[in-house]
């Protein structure tokens, strides 16, 4: 990538890290096939706020849900026979979750149970489920990654209305991941991990989508991952390799890069705190949450 200008660097600090409590050393179907085998105590993933300031991760591997309390406590909410990555809230107070095993899931915080939601579509099992969010009117958007890319680009969009009814919105994504709306809601932002790209998906008002191309390109072995928006029309990801945040101005140029002060493994994001004006960046290779500042409103990302 050539920058022109060099892009506004912005640093990180560690919010907090997963307690050695609740690390699991050992090797999982996800790190068999996701890691080479390795031992994997954590992945952390999908952080997503309630109102009153709690934030909440996913740990894939271990099929957990965690809830971070203001005062930095974690409490255990979840963990069920799944691999559990984005995390979206529902205006009922329900988180759904994009779980790669078990399709899109809903859990109450409360009590921690989870529920299926849809497990599969015309009799068949997703791909793998990877990220999700909610728009204004209730109609969620996921992206069905599984282990596509530009060997096989079968990944899939698909848009489940507030009404019920499923949309597949495209079909042939080499590995589609995070999502982020437009503050219209009129383009919706496909991080394509292993194409190395971000790409832009006009949403027609037929319901469909027509013209899509891509957005930005990266480098690197792996690709953008989560994503987020402002009010001011930038697009933040965060990307799995490079170790840092990328904003993306109108045109797909970057604009800032936030970096990371722990691992590169940098896989998504959500805005909290005050208005919203700060990043919280899961690093998932050190069990690690980041924060940044930045001076622009998040969106929300609650229906």
């Amino acid at each position: 990538m050539n920058f022109d200008p060099p892009p506004v660097q912005i640093g990180t600090r560690v919010h907090t890290e997963m307690p050695s409590r609740f690390r699991r050393a050992t090797v999982t179907d996800w790190s068999r096939a996701n890691k080479r085998g390795e031992t994997v105590d954590s992945f952390l993933e999908g952080p997503c706020f309630d109102p009153d300031g709690n934030l909440y991760v996913t740990d894939i591997p271990h099929g957990r849900v965690f809830r971070i309390r203001p005062d930095g406590e974690w409490d255990q909410v979840a963990e069920y026979d799944g691999e559990p990555n984005g995390l979206a809230r529902h205006p009922d107070g329900r988180l759904f979750i994009a779980d790669y095993k078990q399709g899109l899931l809903a859990l109450d915080p409360g009590t921690g149970r989870v529920e299926p939601v849809l497990a599969r579509r015309n009799s068949e099992r997703f791909k793998g489920i990877n990220d999700l969010q909610f728009a204004g009117n209730g109609d969620l958007y996921f992206t069905d990654q599984g282990q596509t890319g530009l060997q096989d680009p079968t990944g899939r969009v698909f848009r489940l209305t507030a009404d019920g009814r499923l949309d597949c919105l495209l079909s042939n994504g080499p590995s589609p991941n995070g999502l982020a709306l437009s503050a219209q809601e009129d383009v919706l932002f496909v991080a394509m991990t292993r194409d190395n790209a971000v790409w832009r998906l006009p949403l027609l008002p037929d319901g469909g989508t027509a013209k899509v191309g891509r957005f930005a390109q990266f480098r690197g072995t792996s690709g953008p991952d989560g994503m987020a928006a402002d009010r001011a029309g930038n697009v933040l990801l965060a990307h799995a390799s490079l170790g840092a945040v990328f904003v993306l101005g109108p045109q797909g140029e970057v604009v800032a890069r936030i970096a990371s002060c722990r691992g590169a493994t940098v896989t998504n994001l959500a805005f909290g705190g005050a208005e919203r004006r700060t990043l919280f960046i899961t690093e998932s290779a050190s069990g690690s949450v980041l924060a940044a500042d930045w001076d622009v409103e998040g969106l929300p990302l609650a229906a």
